[in-house]
């Protein structure tokens, strides 16, 4: 493996802990002193989600031989000792499924339960999410295991083949799960609204675990913290950082230039953090693939600039950062521009954006954590032919989390200055989109294919992209507005996310 090549498994112990603790290495006394951590394009990609914790509940009864008559339901679990087999089968797929997890995942003890008071018992523990088992009993029984807090999740695994056949797997019914999407659209991030057909499993762990991904970037989208130098707007929508506040619960540290510039100002007098700064740089342009085709001293101030913004996070407690006026106020103040400080950022796992636009952040939050991989805020164009193009000036580098894809360095392309990576998207690569309605809570979602990575007049990076459904439907939702991006499909979980919290999910693809 490439030392600027990184094992999506080595996130286990780089977590939200690990930043406090000193993975950003830049505590105010640090900075004060100038003791910084090192900035190293090998260390492993930083996971700041809080872990999801599961609890499992086998759900059964013990049946009773009578002579002459109907005395056991559909179902292999019937017995006590049937029970404790099933519970061993259980916990042994989950031991498997949270050891293929790319994402933090707890999976507590399973519970057995047989009648409503055990079930209720167990809403006494610590969880985020409730898989129930039904494999026998009543009614009254499995709606007493769903979950009882309303910002809780709860799924129902049922069996046909992979094991013994579950009673549930042909009792389940809408007179137990919801299916009116109307109501859907009520729910919100206090309230994911009852349990629903879509939170059924037949079988499959692996349509278990993309339901759990998807809750797991749920848990960490909800009241994420970000911290907005200059503070927040919405392109074409002034109520968006509201929007953001108050249905997403999304707290925005709002951050002057003010306090900005005298710790730009102070950082840059620092010659020892600048001799820092410059070997940085030479340890950047030495990354596989990457050609410097700008000065060396906007690199060295994107650096200064990276120490700054990761001191703001850190003394914040926030793991994602966004900038506004970035081509304009802070570039005298900073001596370059901000474009490769964000994707430096995004490159080591935390969330970095320009333009502090709340219309498409919140978007680009629950994708992030969904696909535990960096994400692009990128310009739209006008489709045609099926291809559309998608171009900024700080795509991040390590798009899947590993590897650095190749990329020129150069200037920010509106104002000739600073430095900004024209990242170079391999031809083929499947990726997500998300364009927000503006603020209005219905997000379009859909898949596309990198084809090209031109060379036009326009923001840095860019890729021409084939799109993959109706693309002709996709151009009733231009707005010149802001998209988002991830490597890979991630549009089941965006959907099943989106539905418990109120977002009107479309997907043309």
């Amino acid at each position: 493996m490439c030392c600027n090549c990184m094992n999506r498994r080595e996130f286990v112990g780089l977590t939200t802990a690990g930043i406090a603790g000193g993975v950003l290495g830049l505590g105010a006394p640090a900075l004060a002193s100038r003791k910084v951590g090192e900035w190293d394009p090998d260390k492993p990609f930083i996971v700041t989600g809080k872990k999801l914790k599961v609890q499992p509940i086998l759900m059964y009864r013990v049946s009773q031989r009578r002579h002459a008559t109907s005395w056991k339901s559909w179902g292999d679990v019937q017995t006590e000792r049937a029970s404790i087999q099933e519970a061993k089968r259980i916990s042994n797929e989950l031991k498997s499924l949270s050891s293929n997890a790319d994402f933090p995942l707890e999976v507590l003890p399973i519970v057995k339960v047989k009648t409503v008071e055990e079930a209720l018992k167990v809403h006494k523990n610590d969880y985020d999410v409730i898989i129930v088992y039904p494999a026998t009993g009543s009614g009254d029984l499995l709606r007493a295991c769903f979950a009882k807090e309303k910002d809780k999740d709860t799924i129902i695994f049922v069996r046909h083949r992979s094991g013994s056949t579950y009673y549930w797997y042909e009792a389940l019914s809408v007179r137990y799960l919801k299916t009116d999407e109307n109501e859907s659209e009520q729910n919100n991030c206090l309230n994911h609204g009852g349990v629903h057909v879509d939170d059924v499993v037949v079988d499959d762990t692996g349509e278990l675990l993309w339901r759990l991904r998807a809750l797991y970037g749920l848990k960490n989208f909800i009241g994420a913290r970000i911290v907005a130098l200059g503070g927040p707007w919405g392109k074409y929508d002034s109520k968006a950082p509201a929007v953001a506040r108050e249905k997403y619960k999304i707290e925005i540290i709002e951050v002057g230039y003010n306090d900005a510039a005298p710790r730009i100002k102070s950082i840059q007098k620092d010659r020892n953090l600048v001799s820092k700064a410059e070997k940085w740089v030479e340890k950047y342009i030495t990354i596989p693939n990457t050609t410097l085709m700008t000065d060396k001293k906007f690199m060295v101030n994107t650096f200064l600039l990276y120490c700054v913004f990761k001191e703001l996070m850190q003394q914040n407690d926030a793991s994602a950062f966004t900038i506004k006026n970035c081509m304009s106020t802070v570039i005298p103040i900073a001596q370059t521009t901000p474009c490769l400080t964000l994707s430096l950022l995004n490159d080591e796992g935390m969330l970095a954006f320009c333009e502090s636009d709340f219309v498409v952040i919140p978007s680009g939050i629950l994708l992030h954590y969904i696909t535990g991989k960096p994400v692009f805020l990128h310009n739209s164009t006008f489709p045609h032919n099926g291809v559309v193009t998608c171009a900024h000036c700080s795509a991040p580098r390590r798009m899947d989390g590993r590897r650095y894809e190749p990329a020129k360095i150069l200037t920010h392309f509106e104002s000739e200055y600073g430095a900004a990576p024209k990242v170079e998207i391999p031809e083929g690569q499947e990726v997500t989109f998300i364009d927000p309605e503006y603020s209005s809570s219905r997000w379009v979602g859909f898949k596309g294919v990198v084809k090209s990575n031109p060379f036009l007049d326009i923001c840095r990076s860019q890729q021409d992209v084939e799109i993959q459904g109706d693309w002709k439907k996709l151009k009733k939702e231009v707005r010149d507005s802001h998209w988002m991006m991830a490597y890979g499909d991630y549009l089941k979980e965006l959907g099943y996310a989106s539905r418990k919290i109120g977002i009107r999910w479309e997907d043309i693809s």
